[in-house]
């Protein structure tokens, strides 16, 4: 009987230490899947809700989409999106027209958009620009400044961008990072791509 007790304990405590074991490798496991998501939500992509009807038809109220910083450059036709608090704490997502050294003029009689001169195709717009916001107190054709760029909604006639003084030319340190994906709603689940003008 003493064999058999003295058998036992060893194994019984075997047993709590190997419990004890399987218990802190599952925490650790947890712990560094939970610092593996932090990081990748705040240095390489995030999900963020679209307000409102600026980007429609490109982007609709209530999309989820997935931005990164790590998209390269921001060029002209990138959706991204900003925050700046001379216009409001939430953030926005708009259309890169122009980036910096480029000059940007609009005529709103025949709502065309011209950047450096030249009449931009845009066929994603809902329709054209003629909603002159605050543009006309800008002396134009407008430059944008170094590390600036000008920002437009697709949806032109009912945007506020760019073209009102509260965003004017956004110093590309407001931006949150570069549209790259929609994941809902699950009918339009896809990349999205700036325009190659």
């Amino acid at each position: 009987m003493n064999e058999e007790r003295q058998t036992s304990e060893p194994e019984a405590e075997e047993e709590v230490v190997n419990v004890h074991k399987e218990v802190y490798e599952w925490i650790q496991c947890v712990v560094v899947a939970l610092i593996c998501c932090v990081l990748l939500f705040v240095f390489i992509a995030r999900v963020i809700d679209v307000v409102g009807y600026s980007m429609v038809p490109t982007l609709d109220d209530g999309d989820k989409i997935i931005i990164t910083r790590l998209a390269g450059d921001y060029e002209r036709g990138d959706i991204v999106v900003l925050r700046k608090d001379t216009f409001r704490e939430e953030p926005i997502v708009k259309r890169i027209i122009a980036v910096e050294g480029q000059t940007i003029d609009i005529d709103f009689d025949n709502g065309i958009v011209y950047v450096d001169g030249e009449a931009l195709d845009e066929p994603y717009v809902n329709e054209l620009t003629y909603d002159r916001e605050d543009f006309e107190t800008y002396e134009r054709p407008l430059e944008i400044p170094e590390g600036c760029v000008f920002v437009m909604g697709d949806n032109r006639n009912n945007s506020t961008d760019s073209r009102r003084e509260t965003i004017g030319c956004v110093d590309t340190r407001y931006i949150m990072g570069k549209v790259i994906f929609r994941i809902l709603p699950l009918s339009k689940l896809g990349a999205i791509y700036g325009w190659d003008y």
